[in-house]
């Protein structure tokens, strides 16, 4: 049973014929290439056989009664009271701020300790007020001004032009002047500025290119570790493609060591951060309880439980306090997802998997009649608890929105019985097939469209439309989820004898080396990007939260796979995570009252 085209006809899947060797710009940073990876070929199997297989998953290393256990000081009466007179102070300050350019870094120093949300309204004003005059900075027109100026507008929606930097900073030949490249600051605030171009910005991708080299030769020669830290970060993985939540754990120890940091700035940060990560705890205890009660984890052994991880993902989607219902409908999701691709990849045989995929598109509870045991409780939680999630939204909204969930898990579940269509028959998909059909199986998809009836208020039937036929904001966001899990992932996946991702089929379909492969897979990704931020500068039926969630769903991605597989293998690096956004507080004396 194949795909319908609706699925197979993904808009950004051409980038998959673009020949890797005809590319020479710079890419940055992207995936742990350090364990080799081998084209496999996997022996065909008999499609009757019930031998099962194991991928021997790591238990979980969070403990119900510990996540129960969690408690902070500083939801305090006193620390509440202390956070809401300074969070009038910074509007004053806000406000009483005219100078252009002392408007725009604050504005991005309240994005990047995290506090924006309280000044939505106020940070709006503001930049509307440079959209009226583009090329006027007012008292400072140097690069980082400009660039600054650019990126924050087109954050936030503004479709400014790239030829913004054309005539000030370019020679006669068209190339960034020389100059340029003693100012570090500048340089820096170019190279982030040219991650939101979008396609066919030339001026920009020359920009990104250009600072990446100068700033590399900046790190080597200069000899302050604190600027080399800031550079060296940015390289590694450029803000607008960072996990948001973690990004302010890091830059508020950063703004700490900052010469001229305002104090004000940095207590309410770490206050608020504090104050929110009290919120996230309560949303995790709720949902541990909900994942123990439930029972998978112990029924199913042969399957990952990742209730804190993916919890922990939902923090990347959307951490604002006030999206609490949102983010545990989201862990529900993302837990069953989990649960659901282990049956499919790792326990089930073919047959009982297309009695499961028969099921879920039925969606009758009576189905699971003709299913196995093991698959029968599986079935029956999964379909209790979006039937449940349904309910919520008809009683609090008014709309019946069961059609578009279980269309998203019956394409889930499709996806995911091709792939073990291709393993059973030994099939090797091209790059294009491939793509076609795991942009769907990475459940980007899922998560989107629960986001999207959890955030979006009013409903509109324009947007009912784009979320029935997976419009481009979700194609997208869901194709570079899957090339980054892949980056990621496919060491570990092969050993375990699963499908060949999306490196092995491009040198399987090419004869490239791995190497090459995985540079182009990273092609990919940056060619994704630049139609994602187009996206945000086009008329769309979605809120600027859901867009928000759509481009989260990649940053959290970059963030779970850029060592490897941070949510299968749960190592130090996603473990430290999780203990600085959710366990551990950030130490901090208030000043005198």
């Amino acid at each position: 049973m194949a795909l319908n085209h609706s699925l197979t006809s993904c808009p950004s899947c051409s980038l998959a014929k673009v020949p890797s060797r005809t590319r020479t710009f710079i890419l940055p940073r992207i995936g742990n290439f350090s364990n080799p990876l081998r084209c496999m070929i996997y022996p065909k199997l008999a499609k009757n056989t019930t031998a099962r297989r194991s991928a021997n998953y790591q238990s979980p290393i969070w403990d119900f009664n510990f996540v129960q256990s969690l408690k902070s000081e500083y939801g305090e009466e006193v620390y509440i009271n202390r956070i809401n007179k300074q969070k009038e102070e910074v509007r004053l300050m806000l406000k009483q701020t005219v100078d252009p350019l002392n408007q725009l870094q604050l504005i991005d120093t309240l994005q990047r300790l995290g506090l924006a949300y309280h000044y939505e309204d106020e940070i709006k004003r503001v930049l509307m007020s440079f959209t009226h005059n583009i090329h006027n900075i007012g008292m400072r027109e140097d690069l980082y001004a400009t660039a600054l100026k650019f990126r924050l507008l087109r954050q936030h929606g503004y479709d400014v032009p790239q030829a913004i930097f054309l005539d000030i900073f370019r020679d006669e030949a068209g190339n960034f002047k020389k100059c340029l490249c003693e100012d570090w600051e500048g340089m820096l605030s170019l190279y982030e500025a040219s991650f939101l171009l979008e396609e066919g910005e030339t001026i920009l991708q020359n920009a990104r290119d250009f600072t990446t080299t100068r700033l590399n030769k900046f790190v080597e020669q200069t000899k302050d570790q604190n600027i080399s830290k800031l550079i060296n970060h940015a390289l590694e993985l450029p803000l607008h493609w960072r996990m948001p939540r973690l990004e302010t754990r890091w830059f508020i120890d950063v703004y700490e060591r900052k010469q001229g940091m305002n104090p004000l700035l940095l207590e309410l940060a770490k206050l608020d951060f504090n104050n929110v990560q009290i919120t996230h705890q309560n949303d995790l205890k709720h949902m541990s309880w909900w994942w123990r009660n439930i029972g998978l984890e112990e029924k199913l052994s042969f399957a990952r439980s990742r209730l804190i991880e993916s919890f922990f993902w939902t923090i990347g989607l959307i951490s604002e306090p006030q999206f609490s219902y949102c983010r545990r409908i989201l862990t529900k999701a993302i837990a069953l997802v989990t649960i659901i691709d282990d049956v499919y990849d790792v326990y089930g045989t073919l047959d009982e998997l297309e009695l499961f995929t028969d099921a879920v598109e039925r969606w009758d509870v009576n189905a699971m009649e003709q299913l196995p045991d093991y698959m029968k409780i599986c079935y029956l939680s999964f379909h209790n608890s979006i039937n449940e999630i349904a309910f919520d939204v008809l009683k609090e909204q008014g709309i019946y929105i069961i059609p578009y969930l279980k269309k998203a898990w019956a394409d889930l579940c499709k996806s995911f019985l091709l792939e073990a269509r291709w393993f059973y028959n030994g099939h090797i998909p091209s790059l294009q097939e491939y793509i076609d059909n795991a942009w769907i199986s990475i459940s980007g998809h899922v998560i989107l469209i629960h986001a999207y009836f959890l955030v979006n208020s009013p409903i509109t039937n324009d947007a009912l439309k784009c979320l029935k036929e997976y419009s481009n904001i979700i194609r997208y966001s869901s194709t570079i989820f899957r090339l980054a899990n892949d980056l990621g992932t496919s060491s570990d996946e092969l050993k375990r004898g699963d499908v060949p991702k999306s490196i092995q089929c491009y040198m399987h379909e090419t004869g490239v080396s791995e190497a090459e492969a995985s540079y182009h897979i990273r092609f990919l990704i940056s060619e994704i990007w630049k139609k994602m931020n187009n996206e945000k500068t086009t008329n769309s039926p979605f809120s600027e939260t859901f867009i928000k969630i759509a481009f989260n769903l990649f940053r959290m991605a970059q963030c779970t796979y850029h060592q490897g597989d941070g949510f299968g293998i749960v190592n130090c690096e996603t473990k430290d995570q999780v203990l600085s956004l959710l366990i551990e507080p950030i130490p901090c004396r208030i000043s005198a009252m």
